[in-house]
């Protein structure tokens, strides 16, 4: 498991957030810095104990300090500094485990002398292994990759070294894993050693620039994400990031990143924002160039967050040139670049949008209704003033499944993959559109409280057969409509298990203002049948093969999640029930994809993904290597050329033309806004017209 720094899944674009914030503090050296130790200020000292008392008194699950806890803490906080166990020596860990136990009651009292110690340590560590690379890179010649040597990538339960000649060790074959990576990549020894050499000499410089407030930020989200994951402090920079994004007065590509070791991994795409329309980067894709326009590209390896970010932004219209290492990247020599404009997230590009499909079932014509809806979203500006055409999920879905109906559609397919939320006004409402009345979400406070969410109005705008289809990035919002359609009986839910995400977030400001502000976890979302979609996420009924790797997306993936949990059900009248149907309905599904090309094609995606998602040991080899990379390259255009010729296709040549091929597919999707009806919703329209053959009130509904 590799070090995650969690970040909230808002539905508001260019939402990023650091554990490192400002700049001030300037070291030159080793020495230097144990005459530079960084300590709290008076106002840190308040800010702590201030903290500790409001997630005590406002956070959901009312945990207060205690030894227990405190041991949590400390994990966390050296986890944090260095998940990699190349840092830190096995005497300082046994030196620090005297606190284990203790920082309950130092937090309590304002005490943060222990949390200064680990940290002032872990810079002179850190400063001492970034001084040994770049003298190893300054006297580089030649490095020799005959070897059988290999390099451990996942050093997350590694024990911790015991001495600076195994960490010299450590760093040798580390230095060496990258030089290789980058002649891997095509480049030459002077290129990679002018590389590298700015990499580290960025890193020290960023280190040396560490102020009292990293350290504080660091040690206290170390506290609060123990509580959960979307618990946060952050400190008055990015609290004025966070701000920004809020009230979007910055452009940007609109991706959530986060910091993931020296990396910085995207988390999600907004929708509709430049990136996703894009379609040419992915979640847990890993930026390590950035580059503005047709300017040089920067190496940001090591960087921090915020500083990235920073160069991700920009002017709109502009353009930003990525680099990046693709999450399903066999090793990370293979690199691509991508180049998007930047520009706001437009309402109307997150507009649902509808589409006919149609299908051969039975041997009969058929014709289905696609929705999709890429987030919930109201012009909460035009509704305050009063105009009557504004814009809304609600109202822009009962205009399109109205021009549906007029096409005599014997059902409509709702498609929420990639939704990642948004309002939750917006998420009853719809739901309404199904129903006639009755319970949608129930909302449980930090108090205990349970508030049931209701849509009070009897009409219905479709009383015909649906599914809705999901994934593992609907989250929030989505699910809350998926698992009111699933718990109502109203429609089938399709697809794969989505994100998991049945919490609520409240925004505090510290006083005075200056000293950040606090997110904390306040309440929870259950389902009307009182299940929780927190952690475990919406089961669908029929479930589909996917590549989204679940230890790395979704909630379950973070630390500290909470649980999912029952609470009472809501009185409400299911609309039908389609547990009878459900064996009929997943046999058919099978039979048809054992033989899809497509499907046939993602479970061998896959088995391909699983099988470089378990490999840690890398080979430091470079003919070992690029036979590895052969093979990668030869399986992956066999596995394209399989699915052409079973479509009819004529295959690809070679790997160049596949590459080629999809890069020309991209850039096409990229200037495309119409709905891409792909082997899923079309599948799914297959099912849903089994249901209507099989089920006698779905038949009627239908016809």
């Amino acid at each position: 498991m590799i070090r995650r720094i969690p970040t909230a899944l808002l539905a508001i674009p260019f939402i990023v957030l650091s554990l490192i914030a400002n700049q001030a503090h300037s070291i030159s050296s080793t020495s230097d810095l144990t005459q530079n130790l960084l300590s709290p200020t008076r106002a840190q000292v308040k800010t702590s104990i201030s903290i500790v008392k409001r997630l005590e008194q406002t956070h959901y699950n009312h945990i207060y300090l205690d030894d227990a806890l405190s041991s949590q803490i400390y994990d966390r906080y050296i986890k944090d500094l260095d998940s990699s166990h190349s840092y830190f020596l096995q005497s300082d860990i046994k030196e620090f485990e005297v606190y284990r136990y203790e920082l309950d009651n130092a937090l309590k009292s304002g005490n943060l002398a222990p949390a200064y110690h680990v940290f002032n340590r872990y810079q002179i560590r850190l400063i001492d292994r970034l001084t040994y690379v770049l003298q190893s890179l300054e006297s580089m010649t030649k490095f020799d990759f005959s070897s059988a040597e290999t390099y451990e990538t996942d050093r997350e339960d590694a024990p911790w070294l015991t001495s600076q000649a195994q960490l010299n060790s450590l760093w040798d074959k580390r230095l060496k894993h990258m030089v290789l990576n980058q002649k891997l990549s095509g480049n030459d020894n002077d290129k990679i050693k002018e590389t590298l050499i700015k990499r580290f000499k960025n890193q020290l410089n960023r280190v040396q620039q560490t102020a009292s407030q990293d350290a504080f930020q660091i040690y206290i989200n170390a506290l609060t994400q123990t509580y959960d994951p979307h618990t946060q402090y952050f400190s008055p920079r990015v609290s004025e990031n966070f701000n920004i994004n809020m009230s979007l007065q910055l452009q940007g590509i609109g991706a959530v990143l986060q910091a993931e070791d020296e990396y910085t991994k995207i988390v999600r795409l907004v929708t509709g924002g430049p990136a996703d329309k894009s379609n040419q980067l992915k979640p847990a894709d890993r930026i390590i160039g950035v580059a503005q326009g047709k300017g040089e590209m920067s190496d940001v390896v090591g960087w921090r967050l915020d500083d990235v970010v920073s160069r991700i932004r920009g002017k709109k219209g502009s353009v930003v040139r990525l680099k990046v290492i693709p999450a399903n990247a066999e090793d990370e020599s293979i690199t691509k670049i991508v180049s998007i404009t930047r520009d706001t997230v437009k309402l109307e590009d997150r507009a649902a949008q509808s589409t006919v499909l149609e299908i051969k079932h039975d041997g009969k014509a058929k014709k289905l209704g696609i929705i999709d809806i890429p987030t919930f979203y109201a012009d909460f500006q035009a509704m305050q003033n009063g105009d009557p055409n504004y814009k809304s999920t609600t109202r822009d879905v009962t205009r399109l499944i109205k021009e549906l109906e007029k096409q005599n559609v014997d059902g409509i397919i709702i498609d929420l993959r990639n939704n990642g939320g948004g309002s939750l006004n917006e998420a009853n409402s719809l739901v309404g559109l199904f129903i006639d009345a009755g319970p949608t979400v129930q909302v449980k406070h930090s108090s205990g409280h349970i508030e049931p969410w209701e849509d009070t109005d009897e009409r219905i705008i479709y009383g015909g057969p649906m599914a809705v289809v999901i994934n593992r990035l609907s989250a929030s919002a989505s699910e809350i409509f998926a698992g009111a359609i699933q718990d109502y009986g109203r429609g089938l839910i399709i697809g794969g298990r989505s994100f998991g995400k049945g919490t609520v977030q409240s925004l505090q400001s510290l006083r005075p203002i200056e000293n950040g502000q606090l997110k904390v976890t306040s309440a929870k979302f259950y389902r009307i049948s009182g299940e929780s979609n927190q952690h475990k996420g919406i089961t669908p009924d029929i479930l589909f093969p996917s590549t989204f790797n679940l230890d790395e997306i979704g909630e379950s993936a973070l630390a500290n999640a909470l649980p999912s949990d029952n609470i009472r059900p809501a009185r409400f009248k299911r609309w039908s029930s389609y547990d009878q149907y459900l064996n009929f309905l997943t046999a058919a599904h099978n039979e048809r994809i054992a033989t899809n090309p497509d499907f046939v094609f993602t479970n061998e995606q896959i088995s391909s993904l699983n099988e470089i998602r378990r490999k840690t040991v890398v080979s430091l080899n470079e003919t070992t290597r690029i036979k590895e990379q052969d093979k990668a390259k030869a399986r992956g255009l066999a596995m394209e050329n399989k699915k052409r010729v079973a479509k009819g296709k004529k295959p690809y040549k070679d790997f160049k033309a596949f590459t080629t091929a999809v890069e020309e597919v991209e850039d096409e999707n990229q200037h495309s806004k119409k709905i891409s009806i792909d082997y899923i919703l079309t599948e799914a329209g297959y099912i849903l017209e089994d249901l209507i053959s099989v089920s006698p009130k779905t038949h009627v509904a239908a016809h």
